[in-house]
């Protein structure tokens, strides 16, 4: 099941308000444009932000994502014609033969069990052309991240067309090895409902993660920075030979 953030309507109808700079996915349609990638495979796509950027762009783009809610908010984008969309997993999507998948947002860290994970490097895996691209960032653990998970650091108040003000803020609930669970609420002031959402993410070590893409056939070719948020996050761009 995916958390309520993404999955209930209401909260999935203010994600994108809630969190308007995406900068971050420059990165991504760069390295994109730098493989020469005609066909995408977005996974963990939510409201579809970065699938539309790239079918925008003329780009071949199916994005798949297990929250109804979100795809609905996506479907209902301009220009999400343009975009198979899936409801579902990595493993429900159909060999493709893409030239690049990419995992964004740090959606990697959502999936928490080693089997899950494991399973879906292996179907994005599948979905991949020979030579094609597996690109995802990961938060570095050395970095504890999850210091700033409070609500006096990630409090804000946005106005909203159409919705009104929503207030949103993080709690980090617990911290547990390498998983850290956390309550995202947000409350709206037009009726005063209070919606609470409960995620847990992991953080796995750099050389955990290379042993994994190992494990389902990858090869590692680069390692890098996220440019917008350097030292901080691990931006692993791995092959299938």
């Amino acid at each position: 099941m995916a958390d309520a953030i993404f999955e209930h309507p209401r909260l999935a109808a203010v994600y994108d308000p809630l969190d308007p700079d995406r900068s971050d996915l420059d990165a991504y349609a760069a390295i994109a444009e730098e493989l020469g990638a005609r066909s995408v495979l977005d996974v963990g796509c939510g409201t579809g932000t970065f699938a539309l950027l790239l079918a925008g762009r003329g780009l071949d783009v199916t994005g798949v994502d297990p929250a109804e809610a979100s795809l609905d908010v996506a479907r209902a984008k301009p220009g999400s014609e343009r975009v198979r969309w899936i409801h579902g997993y990595a493993t429900d999507v159909p060999p493709l033969a893409a030239d690049l998948a990419t995992i964004t947002g740090n959606a990697a860290q959502a999936i928490v069990e080693p089997d899950d994970w494991q399973a879906t490097l292996a179907a994005v895996h599948a979905a991949l052309r020979p030579g094609g691209h597996l690109v995802f960032e990961t938060r570095d653990p050395a970095r504890k991240a999850w210091l700033g998970w409070n609500r006096e650091q990630t409090h804000q108040s946005v106005d909203i067309p159409g919705v009104g003000t929503v207030e949103q803020w993080h709690d980090v609930l617990d911290v547990s090895g390498p998983l850290v669970t956390f309550r995202s609420t947000l409350v709206f002031a037009s009726d005063g409902e209070v919606l609470t959402s409960h995620s847990t993410l992991r953080f796995r070590e750099r050389a955990e993660v290379e042993a994994d893409l190992a494990a389902c056939g990858y090869v590692v070719r680069e390692v890098r920075d996220a440019p917008d948020r350097p030292g901080k996050e691990f931006v692993f761009l791995a092959a299938r030979p």
